[in-house]
């Protein structure tokens, strides 16, 4: 049979039944998987963020450790330990009163031409030479000094503010019960070198006893630290930032420490940092003060345990509708699908009515007319 005589006759009753069986359903169920579209990308990005912030929390402690086992490298070197010996004897005839009285003279003269020979001994010695080589070869060290074990300084590569060093918030950490402890400073600011900085102050032990018998304490440069931070590109609108324990910003794009900071991110998120939820979750979507909706990733780099000046906590952020983009669109595209389609199928459906009531009418003869016309 030729293919122009076939014919495909029905009813807009029938035809509409048939669009509405399909139409409805299929666009439903599209907008539904746009929609459950939209809730993975959400929950997948929030995910990428928990590891990204993860990773750059350990990439942040590791450094922060490697700095400590460097500094404790030095203290457990025999040129150390034997210059804060051989010092240390210098006191065993002296009083208490007689060795504070004498250390407090020479810091106060400290910045004389009085100490001049005692500075250049400081500086000159075998075991400044050591230091300055060790700087050498780690470059993130600024500055190292050795101090005995009443806080006198044995030996520096280069010269200390001050001869004493038990005027420092972490020599009574070190002393402590004569057994020592690491303590690592807050970050500040060295106007010398123009670079931030964290000290870390390490006890030097008497071999056998494990006596305090003296510390070294080390500047550390936090640059490389903060590049590699920097380094972490998110998108268009996202950013990656250290801050400290109440929102101050440590480190992010634009933005010093000296700026003094506080973050919308870590604001939105304290309350999850409470809860053992949202430490596990790592990541919630929250409305910013500039009305926009922002993923935010993070995570506790764990230093606060060990060093309590370093309560430091990494975030991520970024723009919802950057993070959601792809999917949203094709959200947007699904509802509309759907709204054309109601509409179309309302259209037919008010045709069909129309239709039919007007057949009806047509139906009625001549006679019936008026016969409803007399009654």
């Amino acid at each position: 049979m030729p293919l122009d005589s076939l014919e495909f006759r029905t009813s807009l009753q029938k035809l509409l039944i048939g669009l509405i069986l399909i139409l409805v359903p299929l666009t439903v169920i599209g907008f539904y998987v746009a929609m459950q579209g939209d809730s993975h990308i959400r929950q997948a990005s929030g995910e990428n963020f928990r590891s990204l912030t993860l990773t750059a929390a350990e990439s942040t402690s590791e450094s922060i450790a490697r700095s400590v086992r460097d500094v404790s490298v030095i203290a457990n070197a025999p040129g150390p330990v034997q210059a804060v010996t051989v010092a240390n004897t210098q006191y065993g005839h002296l009083s208490e009163d007689a060795v504070r009285a004498k250390i407090d003279a020479i810091d106060q003269a400290w910045q004389s031409s009085d100490t001049d020979g005692l500075s250049a001994k400081i500086l000159t010695s075998d075991l400044a030479h050591q230091l300055r080589r060790v700087r050498e070869l780690n470059s993130t060290l600024l500055k190292i000094t050795v101090s005995d074990v009443t806080g006198s300084t044995v030996a520096a590569t280069d010269r200390p503010a001050r001869y004493s060093q038990t005027d420092q918030d972490s020599w009574r950490a070190l002393s402590s019960g004569g057994s020592g402890a690491i303590n690592v400073s807050d970050l500040r600011y060295d106007d010398q070198s123009r670079l931030y900085y964290i000290s870390i102050a390490y006890p030097i032990l008497q071999e056998g006893t494990g006596r305090f018998i003296g510390a070294v304490t080390a500047t550390v440069d936090m640059s490389p630290l903060f590049a590699q931070l920097n380094r972490r590109q998110i998108g268009r609108t996202g950013r990656l930032f250290l801050v400290r324990e109440g929102g101050t910003v440590i480190e992010a794009p634009g933005v010093t420490p000296s700026m003094k900071m506080k973050s919308e991110e870590y604001a939105a998120i304290r309350d999850a940092l409470g809860s053992l939820r949202g430490r596990e979750a790592g990541y919630i979507f929250a409305t910013l003060s500039n009305r926009e909706s922002y993923l935010i990733g993070f995570a506790d780099t764990g230093l606060k345990d060990a060093y309590p000046n370093l309560p430091w906590t990494v975030l991520a952020s970024q723009e919802a509708r950057e993070v959601t983009g792809p999917v949203r669109n094709m959200t947007a595209f699904a509802l509309l699908v759907m709204i054309l389609a109601l509409l179309i199928l309302s259209l037919l459906a008010a045709y069909v009515f129309l239709h039919r009531k007007q057949e009806l009418e047509d139906i009625e003869t001549p006679e019936d007319r008026a016969r409803h016309a007399a009654a």
